[in-house]
This record gives C-alpha cells, sequence and structure tokens, in this order.
C-alpha cells in the first residue's frame, strides 16, 4: 500500500516528467533532461528552501542565548526545553521548518534513485501517462560521452565539493572550541566542524557507486542551493564573513 501510493505521488509524476523532457529538449540530451527537472524541482520548493535557511541563520544567531539556558538549566531538562522554547518564541523561530523541506526532497531522492536505477529499462515505458510520448528507447548519455547509467567517480567528487561549499556557507566561522562559562569542551560546535567535512566525504562515497544521474542531480541541487543561500541571506541578513 505504501509503495502503490509512493509510485503514484512521487515515482510516476517524476518519471514521467524526465521523460517528457527528454522528448521536448533539443538534442535529446538525458542529461540536460536532469538537470532542467532538477531546476523544475528546487523552483517548486523555492520558499521552503528559504524558510529553511533563515531558520537556520535565525538559530545560529541566538546560539549564545541557547547556551546560556544550557548552562542555567544543565541539571533541569523540563526547565531547558520550556526556556529553550519560549527563546524561540520570543524570536519568531521555528526550529522545525528545516525539516519540512527536508521531509519532502527524501522521497523525492528515493523515486530518482529508482528511475535512474530501473527507470530506463525500455519495460519501465508502461508506466508513461497516455499523454506523454513514448521515446521507445533511451540514451543514458550526457553531452555525448557521459553514460548516467554507470557509476562516475569524478560527478560523485564534484558532488561533494559542491555539497562542501554549501555546508560551509551556513557554518559559523571563528568560534570557540569551549564554553565561554564553564571552560569545557563545546560538543555543539566541534560536531559543526566534523560534519563539515563529513557531509562531502558520505556524499562521495554514497554516489561513487550509484548512477552517475544522481550525481548530476546532487551537483545542479547542491548549486541551486548555494545561489538560494547566497540571495537570502544577502537580502535578509549580513553578509556571511569568510
Amino acid at each position: 500500500m505504501i509503495g502503490h501510493i509512493f509510485n503514484i505521488i512521487f515515482y510516476q509524476p517524476l518519471f514521467n516528467a524526465l521523460i517528457f523532457l527528454y522528448e521536448v529538449l533539443p538534442g535529446k540530451d538525458f542529461g540536460i533532461a536532469v538537470i532542467v527537472l532538477t531546476v523544475l524541482i528546487k523552483i517548486l520548493l523555492y520558499p521552503l528552501g528559504t524558510q529553511a535557511i533563515k531558520s537556520q541563520k535565525s538559530i545560529q544567531e541566538i546560539q549564545p542565548k541557547l547556551k546560556e539556558i544550557q548552562e542555567k538549566y544543565k541539571n533541569d531538562s523540563r526547565g531547558k526545553a520550556t526556556a529553550t522554547m519560549e527563546l524561540y518564541k520570543t524570536a519568531k523561530i521555528n526550529p522545525f521548518s528545516g525539516f519540512l523541506s527536508l521531509i519532502i526532497q527524501i522521497p523525492i531522492l528515493f523515486a530518482l534513485y529508482r528511475i535512474f536505477w530501473k527507470g530506463l529499462n525500455p519495460q519501465e515505458l508502461v508506466k508513461l501517462y497516455s499523454f506523454i510520448p513514448s521515446p521507445g528507447q533511451i540514451d543514458p548519455t550526457f553531452l555525448g560521452f557521459i553514460n548516467l547509467a554507470n557509476p562516475n567517480i569524478y560527478l560523485a567528487i564534484l558532488a561533494g565539493i559542491f555539497q562542501f561549499i554549501q555546508t560551509k556557507m551556513t557554518t559559523p566561522q571563528s568560534q570557540p572550541a569551549k564554553s565561554p562559562k564553564s571552560g569545557a569542551p563545546d560538543f555543539s560546535q566541534m560536531m559543526q566542524k566534523q560534519m563539515l567535512y563529513f557531509f562531502p566525504v558520505f556524499t562521495v562515497f554514497i554516489l561513487w557507486k550509484l548512477p552517475s544521474a544522481l550525481a548530476l542531480y546532487w551537483i545542479v541541487t547542491s548549486i541551486f542551493t548555494i545561489l538560494q543561500q547566497y540571495l537570502t541571506l544577502k537580502k535578509s541578513y549580513a553578509p556571511l564573513k569568510t
């Protein structure tokens, strides 16, 4: 039942959209179709992405107050939770806004994985809507020489590089490694620094064994998100220091 709903809501619409773009775009370049589909997805999710970026930046700005609350209520979990939620309310921050964008993107990513993994097989074309023309045979090459149906370490590495840039843009810079009051290690900041390098490496590790169409999707998504972060932060906040 869940698989059937997933197919109807995510897999089939994305599969049909990709095949439609493949058919109507000049040159019938599968990679161009993937890029255009990715941009369309990001445009549809743009409002959610902007809200998540603003929320993430706002949470970074109130980190000193959050640390004060942690110090004050370090032995009182209930008081810490109440004070933290009150701070979010006062600062007009929804700490869960970023999760909505993530929750929506996860099934999209899984649907694209299925499309790139087996959707290029001719027998999958029976899942096309009646108004979508069937290409008969799909050529999965990009720019005439990159087979997007196969893994590609170079695209995987590019995906990791852009993931690093995307993460670094929203990572606080030059922060102390210890809590200013207790002198104890600040594990949240240590974790942020570790994630800055972990996510790109993990991205490469995951993508270099998968169809490179997924790596191309990841690259375009990261580039779009980097531009969105730049425009959102430039418009709403002071520029981030480098």
